[in-house]
């Protein structure tokens, strides 16, 4: 489901019967980790289900490229400096946010996918071509 920046990839299961399956959930912890730092954090299953649910709407088998999931504060302060479009209490200083991309689909086309879950936060970053996804209170912004 998921390849970063680093050639890692995730390609599982991580739910079955009602249950998360731990190992898989620590591994995709792993792989979304603070790449600058090396830092991990549990990363909320809340968000995975969002990430699951809008690719299983948009009915592709290619893989998300995950830009940024977990982030140290450190990390967060860097980005802000950098750019305005970093949130002072991003949900990525909490593990519960992944910033994606794919190849096959426009910003827009994933961004109507993970809207349509109405269970997190939406934002369209269509000039550097990703979208935000997490599962915070239900919101969208950016165009």
């Amino acid at each position: 489901m998921y390849s970063g920046r680093t050639g890692e990839s995730i390609d599982t299961i991580y739910w079955i019967e009602g249950e998360y399956i731990p190992e898989v959930m620590k591994e995709i912890s792993y792989f979304a980790r603070d790449w600058r730092s090396g830092a991990v954090k549990t990363f909320d299953p809340r968000t995975v289900d969002i990430i699951a649910a809008a690719h299983r709407l948009m009915d592709i088998n290619e893989s998300y490229m995950l830009l940024s999931g977990y982030r140290t504060a450190q990390t967060n302060a860097l980005l802000r400096s950098k750019s305005s479009g970093v949130a002072r209490n991003s949900l990525h200083m909490q593990s519960q946010a992944a910033d994606l991309r794919l190849k096959s689909r426009s910003v827009s086309q994933m961004a109507r996918a993970a809207a349509a879950c109405s269970a997190g936060g939406v934002g369209r970053y269509s000039r550097s071509n990703f979208v935000h996804m997490d599962c915070g209170p239900v919101r969208t912004w950016g165009g």
